[in-house]
């Protein structure tokens, strides 16, 4: 089984950043796993993300989040599934991921099934701020974040 592990963000934009570095991280310490190929920093969007992903059997993908509620380093695990509401097909000018996914699918291309798609998203607190650096208390929870969904790719790679 081909398995894709994508770090999702953009280096330079503060917080935004977390799902690249966390992608970097475990890229060091899950090198040399059968099967598993890394991309640990991807700012594309849209359609563009149809060259990055077809082709793997399941795909792990880190990045940010922000909602109403959330704290700088809470974390949610969801499969694509959960993704499907936000599909806007009749629009491919402002393409989501969910929406990339499908459309892939539609034209062709060998895209892993929405339940083999795993997405690790870590809330943030700035996403906006040009920064090479990450706010003080996304910083402060990096670590623990960090181990927490190294166990959870390690059991998803196991199963």
């Amino acid at each position: 089984m081909r398995t894709l592990l994508l770090g999702m963000g953009n280096p330079i934009l503060s917080d935004d950043a977390v799902g690249v570095r966390l992608a970097t991280d475990l890229k060091a310490r899950l090198i040399g796993t059968p099967g598993l190929e890394f991309v640990p920093e991807c700012s594309v969007g849209g359609l563009s993300l149809l060259d990055v992903v077809s082709g793997y059997d399941r795909i792990i993908v880190l990045d940010s989040i922000r909602t109403a509620a959330g704290r700088p380093g809470d974390w949610y695990a969801f499969t694509a599934k959960r993704l499907r509401e936000t599909m806007h097909l009749s629009n491919i000018h402002d393409t989501n991921f969910a929406t990339a996914l499908e459309l892939g699918r539609r034209l062709g291309h060998r895209i892993a099934t929405e339940d083999d798609i795993f997405i690790c998203a870590i809330e943030v607190e700035d996403n906006v701020t040009f920064s090479d650096t990450m706010t003080s208390g996304l910083e402060a929870a990096y670590p623990t974040v960090r181990e927490e969904i190294l166990r959870e790719v390690m059991a998803l790679l196991e199963s």
